[in-house]
């Protein structure tokens, strides 16, 4: 899906006030390989800035959703993994965010502001 459409539909989720947890996982699944995010600026782009433990939640009940929710590509607001307690073993966050060329060390994103992808800027509509 291209962003055009990934635009489109996620204003169209917006439009219709749906669940907050839903929009969360449409705006993390267009998170691009190799690029990370922070849970504010999830809820930033949602309209809802002081929600990002709510964002947390979702991504916390994410890891059974179709399709598929990257969680891994959502970190704290200085890049650090403190979600990985919530992936099978905690040590796969890490794996998954290495698989896509994002360096970490000591559970913190190397080079956070190159790889950080801020959905009000990349989704602007």
């Amino acid at each position: 899906m291209g962003i055009k459409k990934s635009k489109e539909k996620i204003s169209k989720v917006k439009g219709e006030n749906e669940d907050f947890f839903l929009q969360v996982y449409q705006v993390v699944r267009l998170i691009p390989k190799g690029r990370v995010t922070s849970y504010g600026a999830i809820a930033k782009y949602l309209s809802a800035p002081k929600a990002s433990r709510s964002v947390g939640y979702a991504m916390n009940t994410s890891h059974t959703k179709k399709p598929v929710v990257p969680a891994h590509r959502v970190v704290n607001r200085d890049g650090l993994l403190t979600g990985k307690h919530h992936f099978s073993p905690s040590s796969s966050m890490q794996k998954k965010l290495e698989a896509e060329g994002i360096k970490v060390k000591k559970d913190q994103v190397l080079n956070f502001k190159k790889v950080f992808w801020d959905p009000t800027i990349e989704l602007a509509l």
